[in-house]
């Protein structure tokens, strides 16, 4: 039985995927997490992230399957910033953190990146979902806001060609999607990258066989509050696509 994918691409020069982060140091996971997807398509529709309900319809409504393409090199970004020494006091702007400079340190941070990072994105629709997979590929196509891959500096390189189809697995959709791109001038720079599919990475309940499974905190609860919650996907090597 059939089921209805949107499916897109998505490759930045640039990319970071937010992990748990610990003190000064900002990981990135391998691929992007299930928040950052639902706020791809929430910037592309115009859908604010303070909006506590419309980010638990996008949440709930839909189902999110990646297959990389091209894993990016990983780097380290150093930052240094001054910090006042009393860290539970809110201030109002930053030049009113900044006002005295008696008591303020150099804090030293990091942030990991993947350069050249590229996957193909599924996308499927549940019953209640409060979009069409036409309506969110055509806000794809233009979008209300930026759409990046990770921090707002991680701008997309690449149109995201989405396509609305039918096939039997999230899997046969990625691997159409695969196929697509290969007649796009898209594929000049994948080949470049030396792109071809790889690991695929879908939601445990997408996939009932073998597979190796990963627990993954990126499912949003809250933006307010920042609360995410445990996920469980699986993973798939590039053969398991039909």
């Amino acid at each position: 039985m059939s089921t209805r994918y949107l499916t897109a691409l998505l490759y930045a020069p640039l990319a970071s995927f937010g992990g748990l982060a610990v003190g000064e140091r900002r990981v990135s996971e391998r691929h992007p997490t299930r928040s950052q997807l639902i706020g791809l398509l929430g910037a592309a529709l115009g859908v604010d992230r303070t909006d506590e309900a419309a980010q638990a319809a996008l949440r709930d409504g839909y189902s999110y399957a990646l297959q990389v393409f091209a894993p990016g090199r990983p780097g380290t970004d150093y930052h240094t910033a001054q910090m006042p020494s009393r860290g539970k006091i809110r201030f109002a702007t930053r030049r009113d953190e900044l006002a005295n400079k008696q008591e303020l340190n150099t804090v030293l941070t990091s942030r990991e990146y993947r350069f050249d990072f590229c996957a193909g994105l599924a996308v499927g629709a549940h019953h209640d979902a409060p979009y069409s997979l036409e309506d969110i590929a055509a806000a794809l196509c233009t979008p209300h806001y930026t759409l990046s891959l990770g921090r707002k500096s991680c701008v997309l390189g690449l149109p995201l060609l989405p396509e609305v189809m039918d096939a039997n697995t999230p899997q046969a959709a990625l691997s159409a999607l695969w196929q697509r791109v290969q007649a796009t001038p898209a594929h000049r720079v994948l080949r470049g990258l030396w792109a071809k599919p790889g690991e695929i990475v879908l939601e445990r309940s997408q996939y009932q066989g073998d597979a190796d499974v990963e627990f993954v905190r990126d499912q949003p609860l809250s933006r307010k509050r920042w609360q995410f919650g445990l996920r469980e996907v699986a993973i798939l090597p590039p053969e398991a696509a039909p």
